[in-house]
């Protein structure tokens, strides 16, 4: 799906008028951005939109913290899709399963370590163990395609 038909999605579960009020903007601005926007054709209506704009953010800087603050405003969190097995990936079904294993021990390795201290965790430890947890969900998610394609069959 495109980003503006997201928009024109996401615009008419409140109406066009309702979000523009909440943004305080006109309601002609919103609808441009619901709508096909080229800027290689004049012919065009719509307007770059802030969905356009954020993709422009990540491609210009490599840098996914702006999607993964906007995904924790919205309740979640990202995670990347991993990428392809790698034809050097080792086969042994027991190796990567091991592998994982171990780095699910060392996601709880820094909850313990968070919380031996002072018995809290704070900020700081929080965003360690987050790290590690996405380190973790994205080598599972890797380890889960390369299941899925028949990587560990004989």
């Amino acid at each position: 799906m495109r980003s503006h038909e997201v928009l024109r999605r996401a615009a008419d579960g409140i109406g066009v008028k309702a979000l523009a009020a909440t943004l305080k903007l006109s309601p002609a601005l919103i609808y441009k951005w619901c709508q096909e926007s080229d800027p290689n054709d004049p012919d065009t209506s719509g307007a770059r939109n802030p969905l356009d704009r954020l993709a422009d953010i990540v491609q210009a800087t490599q840098d996914t913290d702006v999607i993964n603050w906007l995904c924790h405003e919205a309740g979640g969190f990202f995670v990347k899709n991993p990428a392809p097995p790698s034809p050097d990936i080792s086969t042994e079904l027991l190796v990567n399963t091991q592998r994982l294993v171990q780095e699910f021990s060392q996601l709880l390795g820094t909850v313990t370590k968070s919380i031996e201290d002072d018995g809290e965790i704070e900020p700081a430890e929080a965003d360690r163990i987050r790290e590690s947890w996405e380190t973790l969900k994205g080598n599972i998610e890797s380890f889960t395609v390369a299941c899925e394609q028949g990587v560990f069959q004989s």
